[in-house]
């Protein structure tokens, strides 16, 4: 999966939401996968300490199992998305069973967002689902997911590729913990220092 999928070809995978506005010095942080009780608490603290909002792409699941912590990420003023109800991807189920995946988290996740796991999904399923929600995909993925990677190489990927108007993905789950939770606020810093602006999708 790339970190920065090349702007000359967007526009060719249709109406998909891969950055805000580029004349704005805006970075809008996403988290993907959860929630989690070993690590959504401890992102929202984190975020809580910056003073900085942003949008978490649930999945439908994760909701149903820990509701409470879902409260916890509208109640602390942050935005959330639909990311399917089993973190299906797109490309390798069939077409109705996805829509109806993604219908079901809907019962959990009240949001008009959506954004497909690992960034799959079919030219026939965004046509499908385009009238219901806004798919966001994302102008920088930071790999936290990655447990090869080192802790510098993910800082990297923020540091090289974030820009105004970037959608930035982190993962608020176990596999991403020990990254997301020592990048974070590293990342936040030196937007900071950048004369970043954070906003919610």
């Amino acid at each position: 999966m790339k970190v920065q999928f090349p702007d000359l070809l967007r526009p060719f995978l249709g109406k998909l939401t891969w950055r805000k506005d580029p004349s704005s010095k805006v970075i809008y942080i996403t988290f993907d996968d959860g929630p989690v009780p070993e690590v959504t608490p401890l992102v929202l603290d984190i975020l809580d300490k910056f003073q900085v909002k942003a949008t978490f792409f649930c999945v439908g699941e994760n909701v149903e199992r820990y509701p409470e912590i879902y409260t916890d990420i509208l109640k602390r003023g942050h935005k959330t998305g639909n990311h399917t109800f089993n973190h299906l991807k797109g490309s390798v189920v069939n077409e109705d069973v996805y829509i109806k995946n993604i219908f079901k988290a809907a019962q959990f996740i009240d949001s008009k967002l959506l954004r497909p796991p690992h960034g799959r999904i079919s030219h026939r399923q965004k046509k499908r689902l385009q009238s219901d929600f806004e798919i966001v995909m994302w102008d920088v993925l930071s790999e936290d997911y990655d447990v090869k990677l080192p802790k510098e190489k993910v800082m990297k990927n923020i540091t090289r590729y974030s820009r105004n108007g970037s959608i930035v993905v982190f993962h608020d789950s176990l596999k991403a913990s020990q990254h997301v939770l020592s990048v974070l606020p590293e990342a936040i810093t030196f937007w900071q220092i950048k004369g970043f602006e954070f906003g919610m999708l």
